[in-house]
């Protein structure tokens, strides 16, 4: 999906960029999510609720005495956010803690917990994991698809693959095959996808098809999985359907964002062992 690049003009994403040295939280960069929305005729009332789970794999700073600190960060910013915040910027700006003298863990938890909230509009999440040995890790619930065989040459979102029958089913699935590419930059975003649904049950070997036709699709993670929440709502009318993506960390950063029309995200993000 193409982006309105003139609304761009002040994001660092695919420019050449200067690590600041010290805390700068002026770098964070705004993206209203209706410019994605509105492309997907997504208008009003949103047809999911959900949450985006980001994980900062490289935080860092100084305790009083200048030793640094590691952690993990965690980031939970809900689907309903009029704003998300560009990844790079995300980066740039968890980066700039490098240097930072902080009280402790807690100290830097509540500055991005801060920033992160008046970037997005909504109260952001944040919890920062100093045992990062206890982060859970578990794969993607459901039942595989990737070793039914199929041929393809399709590799942008093709919707006309999806197909449902008349028999009722209540199931999960997933795949680990999924690559889009970034819409700026051009480089592939990896990920595991899960679809749980209930309703009539949806061919298999068209689903992996659909799912692997986003292999060279330009779109930001969020809008890839809403693009399908749509698709298979629209096309396989389920009555209830959850779309869920894990996807690999690049830069330090995974993005996980989950859509659903009937259960809530769930409470902590599990990593899969790919991530």
């Amino acid at each position: 999906m193409p982006i309105d690049r003139a609304n761009w003009g002040a994001s660092p994403l695919g420019k050449p960029s200067v690590q600041p040295e010290r805390y700068d939280p002026t770098v964070l960069f705004p993206m209203p999510r209706a410019l994605q929305r509105e492309a997907l005729g997504i208008e009003g009332a949103l047809p999911f609720g959900g949450v985006d789970f980001w994980t900062a794999h490289e935080l860092a700073w100084l305790d009083p005495q200048g030793k640094p600190q590691v952690a993990q960060g965690r980031f939970r910013v809900s689907a309903e956010s009029p704003q998300i915040v560009e990844s790079k910027s995300l980066k740039l700006y968890l980066g700039s803690f490098a240097q930072e003298k902080l009280a402790g863990s807690h100290e830097l938890r509540s500055r991005i917990e801060s920033d992160l909230s008046a970037a997005c509009g909504v109260a952001v999440q944040v919890a920062v994991w100093e045992n990062i040995a206890g982060a859970g890790i578990a794969p993607l619930p459901g039942e595989s698809l990737d070793e039914i065989a199929i041929g393809t040459d399709a590799y942008e979102p093709e919707p006309s693959f999806l197909v449902a029958g008349d028999q009722e089913t209540d199931e999960t699935l997933r795949t680990a095959l999924f690559r889009s590419r970034c819409p700026v930059t051009g480089q592939p975003d990896y990920a595991d996808v899960m679809v749980r649904y209930q309703g009539p049950r949806i061919a298999r070997p068209g689903l992996l098809r659909y799912l692997i036709s986003y292999r060279r699709h330009p779109a930001f993670h969020e809008s890839c999985v809403e693009q399908i929440f749509l698709d298979l709502l629209q096309r396989c009318r389920p009555r209830c359907l959850t779309v869920d993506a894990r996807f690999l960390r690049r830069g330090g950063l995974d993005i996980n964002p989950f859509r659903s029309n009937f259960e809530p995200p769930p409470s902590e993000n599990a990593r899969t062992p790919r991530q």
